[in-house]
């Protein structure tokens, strides 16, 4: 078992969009995929999520995701960044599926794993199983966990306040990403465990979108792990940065604007955003889609609402 020396690294973490080829497998387009890892790591984000729910996790096998995560890790060497933290998504259905995934996350070289709760059975998970089924993956997990809590893919199942003040106790538990929205236990956790941006405490809250950065800040979290930054993470960034040197006030503006793209990328949905993403990087529409069968973005009237929706002029993401 691992154990948790230092806490998850605060600030803007970016669940990595996973670029397919238009063939009839839908293979990986590796090139397109280390263009994209070149754009966010040179961007200077905190971090990096390999196989997240932006990252299509349920549709990727698990030699694609070693492999995802080793060009990160080639990626970021190739930059100057080589100790850019990583986290890897798990999945599967059961508990030691999830175990072996840790491992081969540990094995391509990741930092951190990212697991949601196994909900096929979630009529019989009460808060001791969800309990214990974190417990037990991070007593065998050779790398830190981080709980991802996302009651809208998991069947509704929700790791509350109360269980996370047990978990967080666990030694090779280092975060949760708040992907429920419930600002409330950001607090919860910071009071428990002391505010993130502090630097002692051992376990910490980042909120799941940035259109509730600030507000999380404000409370004591670490930060964000945000599908936004695959467009913007300098501007992200930025006002992780605004808010953290004391200039409240201009975060705060931006933090309005940063929400209306946020909720473009929400209401477009996964294909939606990769669509989004190719449009404004410049990346071939033909690798924009999901792995089948989730259906290819199309409609005109939702492909200019989503454009204009998330079009922020005067930032600093060049090319945007």
């Amino acid at each position: 078992m691992g154990s948790v020396q230092h806490p998850y690294p605060p600030g803007i973490h970016v669940p990595c969009l996973t670029w397919f080829k238009s063939d009839a497998t839908q293979s990986i387009d590796w090139e397109l995929q280390e263009r994209h890892l070149e754009f966010l790591v040179s961007s200077g984000l905190h971090g990096i999520v390999i196989a997240g729910t932006n990252g299509e996790a349920a549709t990727l096998t698990p030699e694609e995701k070693s492999r995802l995560v080793r060009l990160t890790r080639s990626t970021a060497q190739k930059l100057g960044r080589p100790d850019l933290p990583i986290t890897c998504g798990t999945f599967g259905g059961c508990t030691q599926a999830i175990i072996e995934d840790t491992k081969l996350a540990a094995e391509a070289g990741a930092d951190y794993v990212l697991v949601l709760v196994p909900s096929y059975f979630h009529f019989a998970l009460d808060s001791a199983a969800i309990t214990e089924f974190f417990q037990e993956v991070a007593s065998a997990s050779p790398i830190p966990v981080v709980i991802y809590n996302f009651p809208g893919v998991a069947a509704g199942l929700n790791v509350n306040s109360e269980m996370l003040e047990t978990l967080g106790e666990h030694p090779n538990i280092a975060a949760v990403k708040l992907t429920c929205g419930t600002i409330a236990s950001v607090a919860r956790t910071a009071a428990k465990f002391g505010r993130a941006m502090d630097g002692n405490a051992k376990f910490v809250a980042l909120a799941g979108q940035s259109d509730w950065l600030v507000p999380s800040l404000s409370v004591g979290g670490a930060g964000t792990v945000t599908g936004l930054a695959n467009l913007y993470p300098k501007t992200l960034i930025e006002l992780f940065n605004l808010y953290n040197s004391g200039e409240t006030a201009k975060a705060e503006k931006l933090q309005l604007q940063i929400a209306v793209a946020e909720w473009g990328f929400g209401k477009a949905g996964i294909n939606g955003t990769k669509w989004v993403v190719a449009k404004y990087l410049g990346y071939p529409e033909e690798s924009s889609c999901c792995r089948r069968p989730y259906p290819k973005f199309l409609d005109e009237e939702k492909r200019a609402w989503v454009a204009k929706q998330v079009k922020m002029t005067g930032h600093f993401d060049e090319g945007i």
